[in-house]
């Protein structure tokens, strides 16, 4: 039950990307700038965040837990920044099917690296005949979306 949870929320969380695509492109147009939407949704997705943790009444961590935290660890923001800017610059042009869809071909390029290498902290999980041919499966749903 729990693993199914937890596909059902991965599964979720993925169709929630093109909604924010598609409303961070329009603030992008509003805007002028991608990077003015991406701080826009930043800001946003902050004050939700901290009104999330209020009504929970999530302990703040100390300092002590904040400094132990590697110094890659602190890059999260500014990926999500540039990830953020990047489908605002390239969705109104390639249509929001086609920019993420390379950005999941992106994603699983870079997520069977880490596995196979153990980087960033995740278990190491070889790279084989299966994970391949997922991975090239991705790569050419995205040569048929943009066809």
């Amino acid at each position: 039950m729990e693993l199914l949870l937890l596909l059902l929320a991965a599964l979720a969380g993925g169709a929630v990307l093109p909604v924010q695509a598609s409303v961070n492109s329009m603030m992008g147009r509003q805007l002028g700038r991608p990077e003015w939407a991406a701080l826009v949704n930043f800001v946003v997705g902050s004050v939700g965040l901290a009104c999330w943790l209020l009504v929970q009444r999530a302990q703040i961590p100390g300092a002590e837990q904040v400094g132990r935290a590697p110094w890659w660890a602190w890059t999260g923001g500014l990926l999500g920044a540039f990830f953020v800017s990047v489908v605002v610059l390239v969705a109104p042009r390639l249509g929001v099917a086609t920019t993420l869809a390379l950005a999941v071909a992106g994603q699983m390029a870079a997520a069977v690296l880490i596995d196979h290498m153990g980087w960033l902290g995740v278990a190491t999980r070889s790279f084989g005949l299966s994970r391949a041919a997922g991975a090239a499966l991705l790569v050419a749903g995205v040569v048929l979306l943009r066809r």
